[in-house]
């Protein structure tokens, strides 16, 4: 019953949904796909990269309970992120929600609820926690992060951080069509329909006005901190004269698991 009502979820959500795939090279390895319509996870660099921001980010947004529609409750829970992400990295809000929105099935991804991995990115050097799934082979290994922003920033660094890709930055970021077919065209997706499916989510739901926002900002009394080798939550709250409750509470974490490299908001 629940695999039936998943492939009704994602026919009503995206139409014209053909299957894709991402192409992939030896070095960038083919990723979740959560459903026959949506497109292949692609390999990003990992969290403690060297050259990773070490920056803050905002938090994922509370649905307020009116909302009922899946879709219209995740461009509302990452839409803050999506935008911050823009400002950071260049990747236009709209295009980054509707590719979450694709290849997560709105969040309800099987991948995306085990283990806020929104873009199907496998482990790789991955230090952190793991979850292991079912893909291309038996029990592959993906990536789990405890804030669902760390997983759109990878999407970031994967799109920023290879030259395949470069031309699209010289787009502007309001260009989402042109962002689209440039995906396409680059070998993000080999579906020819993907460019129309990113417009169709982008249009239905009128995602571009994300990609003119002013400025996102992070109240000053929230600072970063990357988690080291053999960091708590009860350590790093001492360090910072805090506690562990107010740290789970900004970060949205469900219990006291934290990884190595990942970014935890502090107040």
């Amino acid at each position: 019953m629940k695999k039936l009502l998943s492939l009704i979820f994602t026919a009503s959500l995206i139409i014209s949904c053909g299957s894709s795939h991402v192409i992939t090279s030896k070095k960038e390895h083919k990723g979740y796909q959560p459903k026959k319509t949506t497109p292949k996870g692609i390999e990003i660099v990992t969290q403690n990269d060297s050259n990773t921001p070490k920056t803050t980010q905002p938090l994922v947004n509370t649905v307020p309970k009116t909302f009922t529609n899946k879709v219209e409750k995740y461009i509302y829970k990452y839409k803050n992120i999506a935008q911050y992400e823009m400002q950071q990295h260049g990747v236009p809000a709209s295009i980054t929600l509707a590719q979450g929105i694709l290849e997560s099935g709105a969040g309800q991804g099987d991948l995306t609820q085990r283990a806020n991995n929104h873009f199907g990115i496998k482990c790789h050097n991955w230090k952190g926690e793991k979850v292991y799934h079912d893909d291309d082979k038996k029990g592959e290994c993906f990536r789990k992060y405890t804030n669902p922003a760390d997983s759109f920033r990878d999407h970031s660094l994967f799109l920023s951080g290879r030259n395949r890709y470069a031309s699209l930055f010289k787009l502007k970021p309001t260009n989402y069509k042109g962002w689209a077919k440039g995906l396409r065209k680059a070998g993000y997706a080999t579906d020819s329909k993907y460019p129309k499916k990113l417009i169709s989510i982008i249009e239905r739901y009128k995602l571009y006005q994300y990609d003119t926002v002013s400025k996102i900002n992070i109240p000053t009394n929230t600072k970063s901190y990357t988690v080291q080798q053999g960091d708590s939550l009860y350590n790093i709250a001492k360090k910072f004269n805090t506690s562990v409750a107010k740290i789970k509470k900004i970060n949205h974490l469900t219990d006291n698991n934290i990884n190595v490299g990942q970014q935890l908001n502090i107040q």
